[in-house]
């Protein structure tokens, strides 16, 4: 059993050391090359069973711990997965994910629909100017407005537009419904130990990496 899974695209790989490499299609020649892409763990997946790929390493590295193998390399495999339906799914309904979010975090805070661009920039984890330059884009689409903020004159407040509250609302109920049908296998006991365990750790986590939060 190879001890790495068989590939048929290039799989792009960011170790903890920042460096990349770029593997190549079959690894049969062993060889790599450093690459600048950080596609990884989003990129290309394998469907090699985690727990082959544990086992393999257990025997060839007796002692090593592989235990994250088995959780981890699913929750990568997930994610990747997650990400390219809600791609496709977003793609369909004619909207952008910086688009959603922006409207999406508007759209949560409740009446009046308006927040401050530092208040969308805290609640959005993304840099002032990637928020002003989604900000702009959506005003030029008529999804939102900007006007100085009553709080604040020195603040601006970006408030839905009636165009931003029909794409938002519609888009959300078509996207909720259609990723609630992704995990309908699972049980209510399912989604409440899952929804605990992740939680547990995503927690974890964020606290050994508090710049990613």
């Amino acid at each position: 059993m190879p001890l790495l899974p068989p590939v048929t695209r290039t799989i792009r790989f960011t170790a903890h050391s920042r460096e990349s490499a770029t593997f190549s299609t079959k690894r049969s020649a062993g060889r790599c090359a450093v690459s600048n892409a950080e596609s990884y763990p989003l990129g290309s997946t394998s469907t090699w069973p985690s727990a082959d790929i544990a086992a393999a390493w257990r025997r060839e590295l007796p002692g090593s711990r592989t235990e994250s193998i088995e959780i981890i390399t699913p929750i990568w495999r997930i994610a990747k997965l997650l990400a390219d339906e809600r791609r496709r799914t977003l793609a369909r309904l004619g909207i952008d994910p910086s688009t959603l979010d922006l409207l999406s975090v508007i759209r949560r805070s409740g009446p009046p629909y308006e927040l401050t661009t530092r208040e969308i920039t805290r609640r959005t984890l993304v840099t002032a100017g990637a928020i002003s330059q989604r900000i702009a884009r959506a005003e030029q689409a008529g999804l939102v407005a900007r006007s100085p903020s009553s709080a604040s004159r020195r603040a601006v407040a970006v408030r839905l537009t009636d165009a931003g509250h029909r794409l938002i609302e519609s888009t959300v109920r078509q996207l909720l419904n259609h990723e609630a049908e992704l995990i309908e296998t699972l049980t209510d006991e399912d989604h409440a130990y899952l929804s605990r365990v992740l939680t547990k750790l995503e927690t974890s986590l964020s606290a050994r990496n508090p710049e990613s939060t």
